[in-house]
């Protein structure tokens, strides 16, 4: 029965998917074709309603197949008509799930950067195009340190999707940890910290550097499932009992974009040291959120 019920709801899930996935996939043929700068900022605004309706309907579907204890802290004096730079911590494909039901209709639509591997998912692929989410290609550092040209490329497509986002209030999303969280992920990386990995600065500096003039406030996200992080499947069989977001609002500094992070070796570690303190700060605070 459980994996019936579960089912059940990804069909209906799926459903809710292909329905907005149709007008969105028209308009970003249209964006496509018709690549004039105004005609593409008016389909941008559509393309990006139609995702908000999106998430609003997958939202309900979770919430009405879950019995979920939103336990939501810090989310009050937001604005739709505000860009955000995100920090959050990641567990699980869940969390993006989570963020988007507790944000949605507060803050403008949420923009993440997604490994390209997955623009070949059915129908969230294009999706995920249309809406000007900007796909990367992961590399290890092995293959870097032996092909640091490819290092360049990721920049230039950082800058590419960043300088779209300055033409409508914007929400970006950056997963600091770069994976998700696991007990034999911390331990190989000798993590420093009991209930999270260890940040990478690299891509936030990237951000902050292109449209860091731009954004309203960072804000830092910690989200805490008590029971234990939970897979996609057990949200589809209504096994998502209790949730804790913690959100906390912080000034961006005018140093934090206006110095060199590839080329300037003291801005760099400062710009760590930065980044290490928030961390220390959430890993604490994630362990007081389990109390």
């Amino acid at each position: 029965m459980r994996n019936l019920r579960g089912l059940l709801i990804f069909v209906v899930a799926t459903a809710n998917t292909v329905i907005w996935f149709l007008p969105i996939f028209f308009l970003s043929l249209v964006k496509l074709l018709l690549p004039l700068s105004f005609i593409r900022k008016a389909i941008t605004r559509w393309l990006v309603l139609l995702g908000n309706c999106w998430v609003t309907a997958n939202s309900f579907i979770i919430s009405a197949n879950n019995n979920i204890n939103w336990d939501v802290r810090g989310i009050d004096n937001l604005s739709y008509k505000n860009w955000y730079l995100i920090l959050t911590n990641h567990q699980t494909w869940v969390d993006i799930v989570v963020l988007q039901s507790i944000f949605n209709g507060r803050i403008p639509f949420l923009k993440f950067f997604i490994k390209k591997e997955l623009f070949w998912i059915p129908f969230l692929g294009i999706a995920w195009w249309a809406l000007d989410m900007p796909f990367m290609r992961r590399y290890s550092r092995s293959y870097i340190a032996k092909h640091p040209e490819k290092r360049r490329i990721d920049l230039v497509a950082t800058r590419r999707a960043c300088e779209k986002f300055r033409d409508s209030p914007t929400s970006v999303i950056n997963f600091v940890e770069g994976t998700r969280f696991s007990h034999e992920k911390s331990k190989s990386s000798e993590s420093p910290y009991k209930h999270l990995l260890a940040p990478k600065a690299g891509g936030i500096a990237l951000t902050l550097s292109s449209m860091g003039e731009m954004f309203d406030k960072i804000i830092d996200v910690t989200i805490v499932y008590p029971e234990g992080p939970v897979s996609f499947w057990d949200v589809m069989c209504g096994e998502l009992s209790h949730v804790i977001i913690d959100v906390k609002k912080r000034t961006v500094e005018t140093w934090l974009y206006e110095g060199d992070y590839e080329h300037d070796p003291n801005f760099r570690k400062n710009f760590h040291n930065w980044l290490l303190e928030i961390w220390e700060e959430k890993d604490k605070n994630f362990r007081k959120l389990l109390e």
